[in-house]
């Protein structure tokens, strides 16, 4: 599903919304959960899963082709756990 798929759904719900508002809305939804784990905040969407930001530590890697070790920074990734609702629907 892409970004307009989901403008578009937005916007059959809710009929009197135009497609820019709805897009608008979804931007919006975005740029906030993107503020809140940039500032390593948790999300916790009911019914959909939770989104966190998770450190990794610094730690020796290999070059796949020469075998040689590296050095691979430390770095933050985002974590994110589905909810059991979701879990269930997946595994139907």
């Amino acid at each position: 599903m892409k970004r307009s798929d989901i403008v578009r759904s937005i916007q059959v719900q809710f009929r009197h919304m135009r497609v820019a508002d709805a897009a608008a809305i979804l931007d919006t939804i975005a740029d906030q959960m993107i503020e809140a784990v940039a500032d390593g905040n948790r999300i916790e969407v009911r019914g959909f899963g939770t989104f966190q930001p998770r450190a990794r530590a610094t730690k020796i890697g290999y070059n796949p082709c020469t075998g040689q070790p590296m050095h691979l920074d430390a770095s933050t990734t985002i974590l994110f756990k589905p909810s059991r609702e979701l879990t269930k629907k997946m595994n139907r």
